[in-house]
């Protein structure tokens, strides 16, 4: 009996603790991933407290891949995402998804019926943004092809998937001293004239702490698409900030408190700004030259050059369908193992598309480091690849 009261005033003690100590049901409750810590924070006020101060600190970029096809009912960006959103340690805030275009809404065989299922491209998105919080910013694409790295650590060997089943979702947390929303410029029908005003409403101007801006145009096969994503990158081109990106297959998710439903057969441009003084971006672009190991290092090279931090950091790479194994006669992922010799720890993402958008630039704080003139680059291109890197500050 006396044995049991011990245990008893031992689970009493222990229940006083965890009722009372912040300093010590912090240290617990920080183990939890983000759904269990959720979960918890209804327990009691204290732990609420407590849950809410360990989600603020958890600032580093998450990120889910999927590289391994599975059965035809869901991609497999679907199933990953469900599965690592109850380990991940982030709440997200904003996401951006990448997923092949032939399988996210191809043609796939079901051995059972002897025929083939067309998987919809809407239910699939519609069961992505379902997985995510409701108030998170959601921005989805779907390309020809896919560049990720694989889950586990930031030092795994990114992958290009030139054709096959594959995405990710880049799940960006609140991050103290850095903005990112998305936008969307959809092409008007009526007006040849572009809306410049509609820049200042998305952020793009008069915005002295934009740093970097991702542009996807989609549907660019329709007429008068490439006029408009020329009205939309010329404005935006200016020394102070990274533009790069390209052209995708189309866009399937654009999610946030003021987004409305937008026609699905107009062209136009989607896309995510960066803002915050933390944040620094450097870009280059391999032109149609870089055709060998030697020449796509010098250009990795040049982004080393930039001096930009590693830590905290992404790298995007926007390739064109014409590149990959066919460009470097059949050496595959050539691309990805220069980005991934000069940063070793630096995760990369991005995609095989249809034209990029970016140029050699470096920008860092306030200033750029680089000589400015009057000449504006070109940033729309063809058969190249735009490498991007983006630092989102020091992380506590």
């Amino acid at each position: 009996a006396r044995s049991g009261g011990g245990a008893m005033e031992a689970a009493g003690r222990g229940g006083f603790v965890l009722s009372n100590l912040a300093e010590v049901v912090e240290r617990v409750l920080g183990f939890l991933p983000t759904k269990a810590l959720l979960r918890a924070a209804c327990v009691c006020r204290l732990w609420r407290e407590c849950a809410r101060r360990i989600l603020r600190s958890r600032q580093r970029l998450a990120w889910v891949s999927a590289l391994e096809p599975g059965p035809a009912d869901s991609h497999a960006l679907v199933r990953a995402l469900a599965r690592e959103l109850e380990k991940v340690h982030v709440l997200p805030q904003t996401v951006l998804y990448i997923a092949d275009a032939e399988t996210f809404s191809g043609h796939e065989e079901c051995h059972e019926q002897k025929k083939a299922r067309k998987r919809n491209s809407k239910e699939t998105a519609i069961a992505l943004e379902n997985l995510l919080p409701k108030r998170c910013q959601v921005l989805g694409l779907v390309t020809p092809g896919i560049v990720v790295t694989p889950m586990g650590s930031s030092s795994n060997q990114p992958q290009e998937i030139e054709e096959g089943e594959a995405g990710f979702a880049l799940l960006f947390p609140k991050i103290d001293g850095v903005k990112i929303h998305t936008f969307h410029f959809s092409k008007d029908s009526k007006n040849r004239v572009f809306d410049e005003s509609k820049f200042a409403e998305a952020g793009l101007k008069n915005n002295p702490d934009l740093r970097v801006v991702l542009l996807f145009g989609y549907n660019s096969w329709k007429s008068g698409a490439t006029r408009f994503l020329h009205q939309i990158v010329n404005p935006l081109n200016e020394k102070s900030i990274i533009l790069a990106g390209g052209q995708v297959e189309s866009f399937t998710s654009l999610t946030s408190e003021n987004s409305s439903a937008q026609p699905g057969d107009a062209c136009g441009v989607v896309g995510l700004a960066f803002s915050g003084p933390r944040i620094q971006s450097a870009t280059v672009l391999l032109d149609q030259d870089v055709a060998d190991e030697r020449t796509a290092e010098a250009a990795m090279q040049r982004l080393k050059a930039a001096n930009i931090p590693e830590h905290n950091t992404l790298g995007f790479m926007f390739a064109c369908v014409g590149r990959g194994y066919r460009h470097y006669k059949t050496k595959r992922n050539m691309e990805a193992d220069a980005f991934r010799k000069f940063f070793p720890t630096v995760p990369l993402f991005g995609f095989f598309g249809h034209g990029e958008i970016g140029c050699d630039r470096i920008v860092t704080g306030n200033f750029v480091l680089r000589e400015c003139n009057d000449i504006k680059d070109d940033l729309l291109h063809g058969y190249t690849t735009v490498m991007t890197l983006i630092h989102l500050g020091s992380t506590k």
